[in-house]
């Protein structure tokens, strides 16, 4: 009877762990989301130096959690984003606005999908 309390327990603080992530991921991944969206619409206005800066904010809060996000997530998915945030910087410093947009957006799209995997839905359990 004991072994099962105990069973019980570590299962408890695993599934308390995976809840914690998942909102932590969607807080981090709502905030990236939004700075890369007003730098989107700043660039836009031509202010390409100000949405620098904000798709730079972005990049370095990534880079803050660089080892909590390889650990816990897939690397070919952090690394694509990384990849992203390379492209997504020299498009803005090219000022093309149009392939600075597309690769915003699929770089936003990517950041939304890490969120999305991690959900405990059906779809992503079976």
């Amino acid at each position: 009877m004991k072994r099962l309390w105990i069973a019980l327990v570590l299962l408890a603080a695993i599934f308390t762990g995976t809840l914690l992530h998942i909102r932590s991921l969607h807080n981090f991944t709502d905030t990236l989301g939004g700075l890369l969206e007003q730098a989107d619409e700043l660039a836009a206005a031509e202010d390409w130096g100000q949405a620098r800066a904000l798709t730079v904010q972005a990049k370095d809060a990534w880079a803050d959690r660089d080892i909590y996000l390889h650990v816990l997530l897939r690397h070919a998915d952090t690394d694509a984003i990384y990849a992203g945030f390379r492209e997504t910087l020299a498009l803005l410093d090219s000022r093309e606005y149009g392939e600075y947009a597309a690769a915003n957006a699929r770089l936003i799209t990517q950041i939304e999908l890490l969120y999305e995997a991690e959900q405990l839905t059906l779809k992503n359990i079976f």
